[in-house]
């Protein structure tokens, strides 16, 4: 009993710490959505109808690599620069909770993002999807933040507090780019779609785009993919923690 009171208080503790700084918290939420109304609404609602249902998944996938990315890489190099990560691993409580607690924010962060574009593209894109989609691509979205997080909290084992939002950015940006995610490889040199299947967005955005009934083939090879992914990227992670801290 007092070992899952531990997660839940941890769980807790860290959704507050979020939502008290919104300085943090609103950029990720509204950037997506701010680029889908520009592209996803205004543009394509006159120019290409269907653009809007296919950027829908494409924004959704772009807005829920960050909550993984920058919720754990950013904060642990920053706790791990400040010595808290050092006080926490010395307090009784369960080594996996400070993990857990971070991944459930992130997981309850990508769900907004979900639904807030979910919604912009049903009220304001004209998208017509029934309820099957939508719970499909909310469940997309909150498992889809996974990898990113091992990712994320590879890379803060990585680098100091200073250094880690600079490099996150360099890993976030080009990866959404080189994925497909602001323009479908089709239209892109062949060399990058070639490329594409080697990054998690990459997959991810093609279980998106099938959850919004796009043909992708079938998803078990993106799932088992996505799982390698988180797999090997929270290995590693685990592995210099323990040595370095």
């Amino acid at each position: 009993m007092n070992v899952a009171h531990a997660y839940v208080e941890e769980a807790r503790s860290e959704t507050l710490r979020y939502l008290r700084n919104p300085g943090f918290l609103l950029p990720i939420i509204l950037f997506p959505a701010a680029f889908y109304l520009m592209f996803g609404v205004a543009l394509s609602s006159k120019t290409a109808p269907e653009a809007a249902r296919y950027l829908l998944a494409s924004y959704s996938t772009f807005g829920v690599m960050a909550p993984g990315l920058f919720g754990f890489g950013v904060s642990l190099a920053l706790e791990r620069d400040s010595g808290l990560l050092t006080l926490k691993r010395a307090l009784p409580m369960p080594p996996g909770a400070y993990l857990l607690g971070k991944m459930l924010m992130a997981m309850l962060v990508a769900a907004a993002v979900g639904m807030l574009l979910l919604v912009l593209a049903v009220f304001l894109g004209g998208v017509a999807l029934d309820a099957s989609q939508w719970l499909s691509l909310l469940a997309v979205d909150i498992l889809g933040v996974l990898p990113f997080c091992a990712l994320g909290l590879l890379v803060g084992t990585l680098f100091k507090g200073q250094g880690a939002p600079g490099l996150l950015n360099l890993v976030y940006l080009p990866m959404a780019f080189l994925s497909g995610l602001w323009f479908p490889l089709k239209l892109m040199p062949p060399i990058i779609g070639q490329l594409a299947p080697i990054w998690p967005s990459y997959h991810l955005n093609m279980l998106a785009l099938s959850a919004v009934g796009f043909d992708t083939g079938p998803a078990w090879p993106r799932l088992l993919v996505l799982a390698g992914f988180t797999v090997a990227f929270l290995l590693i992670a685990a592995r210099r923690l323990s040595r370095y801290g």
